[in-house]
């Protein structure tokens, strides 16, 4: 039997060393563009402020790379410590993005991140903002590939089981790259991450304005990071849209949950603002709804139901008892190889043996499941409803506040009002952890709402785990927790003394040239 602490605890151990590596990886795809966009600058104009910008944000831009990478590597070593049989399982497929992934970043990343740094007096400055500009399509790919793998395990295309090998194997790897809800998760997460680095960059300038520092190199890096801002924050939404429609697609039970949506509706389907979801009795309380906005939101028409959790149920209690037939064959092929009709029959049912193995959660062999076992593994299909209801809302809510923010900064940005209005400038500052809030929120949405799949319909999260014990998993997560906490003291206590040190402390201002007046952007850019 599986033992659940085991599971349990991997899970847990692989949750905080993602969520703590995703505090990172967002800043690094958000600021790097920021550094970009101002470098271009300083090559048009030769205006030597942008320059020292650059210089500035780049060296926290450098402060969290490290602790990227770093938090990265430990994350990988999981797979082969607590999540061995799924390595095992569908590491062909899974493992073909992740190597491409760790080319990108070690080699391809880290080549361009040393000439970032030390490339300012050794190479012309075209040569040197061309560099920034590899550095920050490396650092996106790098992104589009990790994002490749965990779509996959979201919609596992291009993929199919290998009697022979008694694992999963591609089939067609365009399918894996161009698969729809990895592309629809790439562009929503990269979105994401460049407010992420446009809300850093406007909060640390909000604070030199409140204290009358540094109020011209303030006030530029705050105009980017509004303008820069404004447009991902609209693109987070309209992105996250499409991300949404690729779930109603792909993964119903996902959709059902995020909605509370415990019966199917008649088309189209409305959108529950507020509510109290109710586990126990199936239903929402004090449920505030809109309709038709989640009828369109999930199939782009009017006519189309999304299917409700009671429904999806019934549906997976459907494909257990068909699984079961590939199940069995499966075994079959495992005696004998070569029988004819073992092979038809898994050919015909083996989209739903994933199904079947649900059932070993609860016993060892599935094949002697009563009607209440598959009952039981057909309900533990619902993932945990109120985190995922309160978690999209949340998530949604923080969206639109981003614009709304944005937007003001970006007008008074353009009516040179920066620092004329000081609540304005401490909500921004105060602003800052909102990003990481409802990027985290996103993740627990996507992988939470995944559950009871490691790979959805494919291998449940319980069979994926290592031949381990509890105390064994127990220590590991002991060491994992120690080590990213004193990588998190460490990151803190470099991020907030080199932000309060500011450009002038670390030499870079005032500039060898006078500053002009700050109009905006566009003017500089004309200049």
């Amino acid at each position: 039997m599986i033992d659940p602490e085991v599971v349990t605890l991997s899970r847990l151990q692989f949750a905080l060393t993602a969520l703590y590596h995703f505090l990172f990886v967002p800043l690094t795809l958000g600021i790097v563009w920021i550094l970009a966009i101002m470098e271009a600058v300083y090559v048009m104009t030769g205006r030597e402020v942008w320059k020292r910008m650059v210089q500035f944000w780049g060296v926290l831009f450098g402060i969290n790379f490290a602790m990227g990478v770093a938090t990265g590597v430990t994350m990988e070593f999981q797979f082969g410590m607590n999540w061995a049989y799924y390595a095992h399982y569908v590491g062909d497929v899974f493992g073909t993005p992740l190597a491409i992934e760790g080319l990108m970043a070690f080699f391809l990343e880290a080549t361009l991140v040393g000439l970032f740094f030390m490339g300012w007096n050794r190479m012309s400055r075209i040569a040197h903002l061309l560099t920034t500009w590899f550095l920050a399509l490396g650092t996106n790919l790098s992104a589009l590939w990790i994002l490749i793998a965990n779509g996959w395990m979201q919609n596992p295309v291009g993929s199919a089981f290998n009697a022979q090998t008694m694992r999963m194997e591609v089939t067609s790897f365009a399918e894996v790259m161009f698969n729809p809800v990895a592309q629809a998760k790439f562009v929503h997460t990269v979105s994401a991450g460049y407010v992420i680095g446009s809300m850093f960059v406007l909060s640390i300038s909000a604070w030199y304005l409140l204290r009358g520092r540094n109020t011209d190199f303030a006030k530029r890096s705050m105009t980017v990071a509004a303008s820069f801002g404004l447009a991902a924050a609209l693109s987070v939404v309209v992105l996250g849209d499409e991300s949404g429609y690729a779930v109603s697609e792909n993964q119903k039970m996902k959709m059902a949950a995020i909605e509370a949506m415990w019966e199917t509706e008649p088309a189209p389907a409305s959108f529950t603002l507020f509510g109290l979801p109710d586990v126990e009795n199936h239903t929402t309380h004090y449920a505030l709804r809109i309709p038709w906005v989640m009828g369109l939101i999930g199939t782009r028409s009017i006519d189309q139901p999304i299917p409700g959790i009671s429904n999806l149920v019934e549906d997976a209690k459907g494909r257990i008892h068909t699984g079961l037939q590939a199940y069995d064959a499966m075994l079959v092929l495992r005696e004998d190889k070569d029988n004819a009709q073992a092979k038809a029959i898994l050919a015909a049912h083996d989209k739903d043996m994933g199904y079947a193995l649900l059932l070993k959660r609860f016993m060892d062999d599935p094949r002697k499941a009563t009607p209440a076992d598959i009952q039981k593994a057909a309900d533990s299909t619902i993932p945990n409803v109120p985190v995922l209801f309160w978690s999209f809302r949340i998530m949604v809510a923080c969206g639109f506040y981003f614009i709304l923010l944005f937007s003001v900064m970006f007008w008074q940005a353009s009516k040179r009002q920066l620092d004329k209005r000081r609540w304005l400038l401490k909500v921004a500052l105060w602003s800052l952890p909102l990003p990481w809030i409802s990027t985290e929120l996103g993740w627990i949405v996507a992988e939470y709402g995944r559950q009871p799949w490691a790979i959805e319909g494919v291998l449940p999260t319980a069979l994926g785990v290592s031949s381990v014990t509890a105390g064994q998993v127990w220590t590991s997560l002991g060491g994992f927790v120690l080590f990213y906490s004193v990588l998190a003291i460490i990151d803190a206590v470099l991020m907030v003394k080199y932000a309060k040190k500011g450009p002038d402390g670390l030499g870079l201002w005032p500039p060898s040239e006078p500053v002009p007046p700050l109009t905006n952007v566009a003017a500089h850019a004309g200049a």
